[in-house]
């Protein structure tokens, strides 16, 4: 084949040519020779090249963003665009209908009291909480919404007692209820071992949000809403002052203080603490967090952490940050920074404020302090710098609403599995492969493929394998072997892509080879060679989602990456059909365990491929959405994709081009019932 060099990473790679040829048979090569590229790249290496080229993407978007925001001058338009951006994104809110609300308990303090509340924000789906209420003063009082953060113990945890109690004494009514997925929500409960199946909050909260996606939604969308009915129920308390609410909470209750105050019009102040930062930040270091914090689309639609704010404004709002938390420091300081340039603009300067407290993560006492001077000030005319009251800490069970303490097995009602399914048996699809192109924004390459040749290994006699790395989109190579059979003249072909990278598909090539076909074995993006290293995940966390900060990246620029992969089995095709000695109408592809579904993407939506083999697919994204628990579904997941088509119909749209479905697998990644 004719090295074609080109500008780019492959000008760059052709610097680094090594030419070897290999007198060894591929079967008996090891997966370093075969893996050849890593071996050549100098620095990073080759296996966060896919993370590496979507957070160019996104940088891209987010650069494209500060343009935008620096002509603006109608922000009351813009928070009506970003408020219908984000509700789209999560597939808008379900229908208000009866809380419910019964006192099903009361706890006597001093200075307070505790009333332990059980309301439904959607029908049966039971929603535990905790209602503060000052004893001294008169009522109304000033309210505060109060969404928990994701540390244990949820209601009772130890800070945000010591807030509640402290804002309680200052005269306050607070409301506190437990998140799904914590305290008395756990929607995945172990009843053996007295836990959820899945141990975390945020691992429950990702599990339930890639069937929420798949449907078109997002995890937020429950969540949102049960905070929107807590502060139904909150101002349906005869106690409070309608028109003097804020909200204030740490790390997951940080976040919904963002949400809650920039879509909810009743919320006169907020103080998120420990959340707010930058998406560039956010890439940067940790990365995308649990499903609960990500909007599909978000970073597409153009909008980063400073919009939470700007939706609120002129209204005070206060960012309480630590110095050494996880969420950067230095992007919660070019968030701060914007949003006050907003503020001076709206002639609000004193109504925007930032603490910065030398600490990690949580709502420490440095952020307490400053929360008590802010929503006093704000919400009841005049700063109390009282010091912090010692309270007397409640235990778990004595704040619990329900006998088990889980809703599960003391009411039962509906989980988020339960309401995602009963939102499956309403969807009607009526899908075409122009729907599957327009929600993956599948494109298909044009010939030629440019491609660099980095040596040669021997198949067999007379057979040779040549070691070559291609680009679908600028920046992201894509290394292959291209093995052809001895003999001339034009023979078949096929682009075969295994989920675990060329080098697990060495029988497959040897196999293909002997029978007379030219094969190019690829590492499609996040495969084999490009695979992310998941150092920023744990192993747990990769055990059931793969490569989840690829992903989520992907889905947050409304690209998904099923379809990326897509795209490099696509441009392995135009690689193949360019050539003198490939049949172009004997052309198929070959997909293995996760590269089975991309490989069905690509055959759908590319009519080139003229046959297709997937061998361990997933047997249907309807299967995903029914099983509570699934592993490693989250890498090929498209939003709102069961709304229009399900992987069947990629299927039966192939025809009449020809398909085999070999050993498909259950959402756990086990052989499927025939």
């Amino acid at each position: 084949m004719a090295v074609l060099a080109e500008t780019g990473v492959v000008r760059r790679l052709m610097h680094r040519v090594v030419l070897m040829a290999c007198a060894c048979t591929l079967a008996a090569q090891s997966t370093s020779e075969l893996n050849f590229f890593r071996t050549i790249q100098d620095g990073r290496g080759a296996e966060d090249a896919l993370l590496r080229y979507l957070q160019r993407l996104a940088l891209e978007k987010l650069d494209a963003r500060q343009k935008r925001i620096a002509g603006i001058q109608d922000w009351a338009d813009y928070r009506r665009q970003l408020r219908a951006s984000l509700l789209a994104s999560i597939g808008g809110l379900p229908e208000r209908t009866p809380l419910n609300p019964r006192t099903v308990g009361t706890l006597d303090r001093d200075g307070y009291r505790i009333e332990k509340i059980i309301f439904e924000s959607q029908p049966r789906f039971y929603v535990t909480a905790n209602l503060y209420l000052p004893k001294s003063g008169a009522p109304p009082y000033p309210a505060i919404l109060f969404p928990l953060g994701h540390e244990q113990g949820s209601k009772a945890h130890s800070a945000w007692q010591i807030v509640l109690a402290n804002l309680a004494r200052r005269g306050f009514v607070l409301l506190a209820w437990d998140p799904i997925g914590q305290g008395e929500r756990i929607q995945l409960w172990d009843e053996d071992f007295k836990t959820s199946k899945l141990v975390s909050s945020t691992t429950e909260h990702t599990m339930q949000g890639i069937q929420s996606i798949l449907l078109g939604d997002a995890l937020a969308r429950f969540t949102i809403w049960d905070g929107i009915r807590a502060l139904d129920y909150l101002l349906s308390r005869p106690e409070v002052d309608k028109s003097r609410v804020g909200v204030t909470g740490n790390s997951g209750g940080g976040t919904h203080s963002a949400y809650l105050s920039a879509l909810d019009d009743r919320l006169q102040v907020a103080a998120p603490s420990c959340y707010l930062t930058s998406w560039r930040k956010l890439l940067e270091t940790i990365g995308p967090q649990d499903a609960e914090q990500c909007f599909p689309g978000w970073l597409d639609a153009g909008y980063d952490h400073p919009d939470f704010i700007l939706a609120f404004a002129p209204k005070p709002y206060l960012m309480l940050t630590a110095i050494r938390d996880f969420f950067s420091i230095e992007g919660a300081r070019s968030t701060f920074a914007e949003a006050r340039r907003v503020y001076d603009s709206l002639a609000a300067a004193e109504k925007i404020g930032k603490v910065e407290a030398d600490d990690g993560h949580g709502y420490t006492k440095p952020r307490r302090e400053a929360a008590y001077r802010w929503f006093t000030r704000w919400l009841k005319g005049a700063e109390d710098t009282t010091p912090e009251y010692e309270i007397t800490l409640a235990g778990e069970l004595e704040l619990n609403c329900t006998r088990t303490g889980q809703v599960e097995t003391s009411l039962g009602g509906e989980s988020v599995h339960s309401l995602n399914v009963a939102r499956l048996a309403q969807v009607r699809r009526t899908g075409t492969v122009e729907d599957v192109r327009r929600l993956t924004r599948f494109q298909l390459r044009p010939t030629p493929v440019r491609a660099a040749s980095f040596g040669f290994a021997t198949v067999a006699q007379g057979s040779a394998c040549e070691k070559l790395v291609y680009e679908t989109d600028p920046g992201m190579p894509v290394p292959a072997l291209l093995c052809i059979p001895s003999g001339s003249g034009r023979r078949p072909a096929t682009v075969l892509v295994h989920g675990r990278g060329k080098a697990a598909a060495r029988d497959l090539i040897l196999e293909h080879v002997r029978s007379g076909e030219i094969v190019l074995a690829i590492d499609a993006r996040g495969f084999g060679e490009t695979a992310t290293s998941g150092a920023r995940k744990s192993a747990d966390w990769q055990r059931y989602f793969g490569d989840y900060d690829s992903g989520m990246t992907a889905l947050l620029l409304n690209k998904p990456l099923v379809a990326m992969r897509a795209e490099d089995i696509s441009a392995a095709a135009g690689l193949l059909i360019q050539r003198d000695d490939v049949d172009g109408s004997r052309l198929s592809v070959y997909g293995v365990e996760a590269g089975a579904i991309p490989a069905l993407y690509a055959t759908a939506l590319d009519e080139r491929i003229r046959a297709l083999t997937v061998d361990g697919m997933l047997l249907s994204y309807e299967s995903a959405i029914r099983s509570r628990i699934h592993r490693r579904v989250f890498e090929h997941v498209v939003h709102g994709a069961i709304r229009n088509y399900d992987l069947p119909d990629l299927l039966r749209w192939i025809a009449p081009r020809r398909v085999r479905v070999l050993n498909s697998v259950d959402p756990l990644g086990l052989p499927a019932s025939p």
